[in-house]
């Protein structure tokens, strides 16, 4: 764990296996998710849906 915080109201895609409040800053809100589910949360720049970057029927 590093010293970067997120400021209130941020959300953040992590795939760590726990989460606590305050963890990553005060009054953030950390989202729990796959490491695939991660990736397409940092190619979109927003929380997405992984199954948009698959292609159909490999899901």
């Amino acid at each position: 764990m590093n010293e970067d915080v997120l400021q209130p109201g941020d959300r953040c895609a992590s795939s760590t296996n726990r989460n606590f409040a305050g963890r990553q800053g005060a009054g953030a809100r950390t989202h729990l998710m796959s490491p695939a589910m991660v990736a397409a949360a940092a190619v979109a720049g927003h929380l997405t849906d992984v199954r948009s970057y698959l292609q159909q029927g490999e899901a």
